[in-house]
């Protein structure tokens, strides 16, 4: 892909999979709502049954854009087929990503049995499904993850509001109780087998998220989305600075570009990407530099 720093192969760290099957699971949460009619309510394109015509549709996407790889995140426990299909159907295209609920029964057998059919990273929603990372089961979880070739977990810290609940009305019983980056620090020092991702910079704790990356070199920082959470932090923060300070205490090979990517008709949300590299620039990041945060990255972290 042509980027202000010259022919790169961008790979998206954090693409959402909106399948049939994640419109179904919402439509279960509300009486009255179907797939048509969220379809009808947003304005979106409804993705069809099949995931993998889904995948093609992603694919063809990706090759609008000139990018090389997405990750794709299966974005409610039980869609995880979805996703599955979109990596056998495409398999140097997609890493494949899923959300897991550690308090469910059978979570690490569950969790085990998809990265053992070709999934590669289980995600952690701790604020969305209220539990701690330190509770027994979640650390039960990290436990037989931890046990499998390379592995790898994302971990949704910070603020967390999902836009397409708001939208239906569907409640969003979060707790942020549960959100500091900070409950990950004795956890990726105990299992330093693993790596982690924390996407959003934090989302909102920022300062946390460096102390934790600082102290732990297995920690990563994913860098989607708008990043509003810059609001709360400091008037006058720009993204700029953001990728400033990471780059100071980081460095370049522990950022994983990604942009937060969800639906259709708008896909691959290119503004996003603009913005980073216009940040990055700015700051005077090397070719070397980019090639890494932009792709390089996450090929390494996740490659077999």
């Amino acid at each position: 892909m042509q980027t202000p720093f010259g022919d790169i192969a961008v790979c998206d760290a954090h693409v959402h999979c909106f399948s049939h099957g994640f419109f179904c699971l919402l439509a279960q949460q509300k009486s009255g709502l179907t797939v048509e009619s969220i379809g009808e309510q947003l304005g979106w394109e409804m993705p069809p049954e099949n995931p993998a015509q889904l995948a093609s549709r992603w694919v063809q996407e990706l090759d609008r854009h000139g990018l090389a790889r997405a990750a794709l995140i299966a974005s409610l426990p039980g869609d995880e087929a979805s996703v599955l299909a979109a990596v056998k159907s495409y398999p140097d295209r997609f890493y494949g990503f899923f959300m897991v609920n550690p308090l469910a029964a059978d979570a690490p057998a569950k969790v085990t049995s998809w990265l053992a059919q070709g999934l590669r990273v289980p995600c952690f929603f701790p604020a969305m499904h209220g539990y701690s990372m330190q509770h027994p089961a979640a650390i039960a979880t990290l436990e037989a993850i931890a046990a499998t070739p390379k592995p790898v977990v994302f971990v949704h810290c910070g603020v967390l509001s999902v836009g397409v609940r708001k939208r239906l009305g569907l409640p969003s019983l979060f707790d942020l109780r549960y959100s500091n980056p900070i409950d990950l620090h004795s956890l990726a020092m105990r299992f330093s087998n693993v790596n982690f991702i924390v996407p959003h910079f934090g989302a909102g704790y920022f300062r946390e998220t460096l102390m934790l990356a600082d102290l732990c070199a297995n920690v990563y920082l994913d860098t989607s989305s708008t990043n509003s959470w810059m609001e709360y932090i400091d008037i006058g923060l720009t993204l700029e600075k953001v990728f400033h300070q990471c780059l100071d205490v980081l460095g370049a090979h522990r950022l994983l570009f990604g942009t937060d990517s969800s639906h259709f008709p708008r896909g691959w949300h290119r503004a996003i990407f603009d913005l980073q590299t216009a940040a990055l620039k700015a700051l005077g990041v090397g070719n070397s530099d980019a090639k890494a945060i932009f792709g390089g990255n996450l090929d390494a972290l996740l490659s077999s």
